[in-house]
């Protein structure tokens, strides 16, 4: 939400109104304005993001990436809402027809009770079916694996990206390491 601000400049006869282009928009809650004003970073796309696996791309040959949602806790919620997850050693398996986030860690909530989540359930994943047939296709070649690689929130939900790829041989990592140099110090000398 996005609210228009007017400054006033000047002194006197030579006074100026300018228009500033937006503040952070104000955090509600039941209806109400909460005070203080929340600054949120959001992506370009509306995406804020919570984590990332920042060695994905490094280990493995992503291909085809995929959007999914997740099936959460109340308190999995508020903890994510606090940044409080990793995906390091969590992956993507297709078990009886579903997709399910497995090594996973969110950690549990803070101010939660005795009905608290435990911190490496297995999460299950919304996708379409011709979705789910498709990653199972491409994961039972010889290869394949579905890796998350970001955890963000998208219109208020919680959404996965992961993709499918091949993981890469150290020769493969090299290679890669070398070009993004090279491209690098090109741009560099320019």
């Amino acid at each position: 939400m996005t609210i228009p601000h007017v400054r006033v400049t000047g002194v006197g006869d030579r006074t100026r109104l300018t228009a500033w282009s937006e503040r952070p928009f104000i955090s509600r809650v039941g209806g109400r304005e909460r005070g203080a004003l929340v600054a949120k970073k959001k992506n370009d796309d509306g995406r804020k993001i919570i984590t990332s696996h920042r060695r994905a791309r490094h280990d493995y040959q992503i291909g085809e990436t995929f959007e999914a949602g997740l099936v959460l806790m109340g308190t999995e919620v508020k903890s994510l809402r606090d940044g409080h997850a990793s995906l390091k050693e969590a992956f993507v398996a297709i078990e009886n027809g579903e997709a399910w986030l497995l090594g996973s860690h969110i950690r549990e909530y803070s101010h939660g009770n005795i009905n608290n989540h435990a911190p490496r359930r297995k999460r299950k994943l919304l996708l379409h079916i011709h979705e789910i047939e498709k990653i199972q296709q491409r994961v039972t070649q010889k290869g394949f694996s579905a890796i998350p690689m970001t955890l963000y929130f998208r219109g208020g939900k919680a959404k996965l990206e992961f993709g499918l790829g091949k993981g890469k041989k150290l020769h493969d990592k090299r290679q890669s390491e070398k070009a993004k140099t090279a491209k690098r110090d090109m741009r560099d000398a320019m």
